[in-house]
């Protein structure tokens, strides 16, 4: 019995001196359960799935494609326009006209437009002016815009607008996909941070049970008083509720985590039992101290927030020379060169036919009091002032967001190695209370003190860990794209 107690203390110390060293470092990928098949999911591997199959992921997809069409749509404004007219009356068997008129109009990116037609009449009672030789009439000719619409209209306003549209789309993509890794990676980082504090408490566990039995067989043979058993009981008992919590909230983490995944045709993935999270990703990274600047200037120029309101500037812009244009009166000229059949003659060109044969038209209109035109300026304008003032609010968070994730890092960075330091002092002041124990010198109670305090140390350095590892993440966030391998 006596040599069986001595193996006992001797297995005790062992496994009491060698635990802590693999809390601190957890270099373990098991899972909580500790089954063989275990199989590790990385941070790219679940960023990956994510960009791949999630619905936001496809919805912000979507939004380069809705730009893409809105683009095609603004330059359908320029596509020729071919149309055709037939009238007839008649009227107690007295033919009063026959109208047939055809146009084509040819629309161009720098104002004037082309126009063609052919047009064929008859009849008793038609209008002089609408007549037509037999063989019909044929025209072409172009419209110029001389007031509004000289340097830019409706057509060309709306398609700069498209175009720039089109930024405006993407960085609303990045938007999107940066909100979804930002979520995701910290839904992983808790994950992973509480797949760590069930293996502590797993380990905890194993060695108070470990310890109960020692214990009962010291108070069989005398060394220690009846009342330890039910101080090693009590121990045990508490860290079976400690684990029980814990892989509570590890496996409410997966379910979260799982809501992340999904497959192709939008099918939820669910995350096997033999899934873990990788150990990677959490552990201290130097930055260089001018990444900072650098994060700063592609903050400055590639966030999609600031992108957004930087194209949505240069979008009233656009609307503002259009507004400005609507203050110019409607003056539009027109000339059209006729011929006497439908096909094309040679003499149609000459200069004498030219200037005999055309029809030629200016028009002229204008508001007395321009209220609905300097209104809509100076709406636009005010417009312009209101973004540029979001625009200067908005860089300054984007900055000082960035600088305040910089921060952080840096002071989870230091507390880090100051947990560490501590978990290290925690873990030998328990070896020694151990030791203590063993010769008599103190008591379990005190044992269990010291191990639940090693313990604490431990589960706030997963922690720190945690933010840290979602510090980084905030980080590049702050600056405008979260970089995926």
């Amino acid at each position: 019995m006596k040599n069986n107690h001595i193996l006992l203390l001797l297995a005790l110390v062992l496994l009491v001196s060698g635990t802590p060293a693999a809390w601190a470092q957890a270099p373990v990928a098991a899972q909580p359960q500790a089954k063989d098949s275990a199989q590790a999911l990385t941070l790219r591997d679940f960023h990956r799935l994510i960009l791949q199959h999630h619905p936001v992921a496809s919805q912000a997809a979507l939004l380069t494609e809705q730009a893409r069409q809105e683009l095609r749509m603004a330059r359908g404004s320029f596509d020729p326009v071919i149309s055709s007219k037939v009238y007839r009356k008649e009227y107690n068997g007295k033919e009063y006209y026959s109208l047939w008129s055809n146009t084509l109009r040819i629309p161009t990116w720098f104002g004037p437009e082309l126009v063609a037609g052919y047009e064929q009449t008859q009849g008793q009672y038609l209008n002089p002016e609408s007549g037509t030789p037999d063989e019909g009439l044929s025209y072409a000719g172009i419209s110029v815009p001389l007031g509004q619409g000289l340097f830019i209209d409706e057509r060309r306003a709306i398609l700069k607008q498209a175009n720039l549209m089109q930024g405006i789309a993407e960085a609303e993509r990045i938007k999107l996909i940066n909100k979804l890794l930002l979520q995701s990676t910290k839904d992983y980082w808790d994950w992973l941070l509480y797949f760590r504090e069930v293996q502590l408490y797993q380990e905890a566990l194993e060695l108070a049970s470990f310890r109960l039995q020692g214990v009962r067989i010291r108070v069989q043979e005398g060394d220690l008083a009846a009342i330890d058993t039910v101080e090693a009981l009590v121990a045990v008992q508490e860290r079976m509720v400690m684990l029980q919590q814990a892989q509570l909230a590890y496996n409410n983490s997966r379910l979260t985590v799982a809501t992340h995944l999904w497959g192709p045709d939008q099918v939820p993935l669910e995350l096997q039992e033999t899934t873990v999270p990788a150990l990677l990703g959490s552990e201290l990274t130097a930055l260089p101290q001018d990444s900072v600047q650098q994060l700063l200037a592609i903050a400055r120029a590639n966030h999609p927030e600031l992108r957004k309101l930087i194209l949505k500037g240069r979008q009233l812009e656009v609307e503002q020379r259009f507004a400005a244009n609507k203050l110019l009166p409607k003056l539009n000229a027109e000339y059209n060169v006729l011929q006497s059949d439908f096909y094309l003659n040679p003499d149609v060109l000459e200069r004498q036919h030219l200037g005999a044969n055309y029809k030629l038209g200016v028009s002229f209109s204008m508001p007395l009091f321009l209220r609905e035109e300097r209104g809509k300026l100076q709406l636009t304008k005010a417009k312009q002032q209101a973004n540029s003032l979001e625009l200067t609010q908005t860089a300054r968070e984007v900055e000082n967001s960035l600088l305040a994730a910089f921060n952080e890092w840096l002071a989870l960075e230091e507390q880090i190695r100051l947990q560490e330091q501590m978990v290290e002092n925690a873990e030998t002041l328990r070896n020694g209370e151990v030791v203590r124990f063993e010769n008599g010198e103190s008591s379990l109670f005190l044992v269990n003190a010291r191990e639940v305090k090693l313990m604490e140390s431990q589960l706030k350095l997963y922690a720190l860990r945690a933010k840290y590892a979602k510090a980084k993440t905030m980080l590049y966030w702050s600056a405008g794209e979260i970089p995926v391998e």
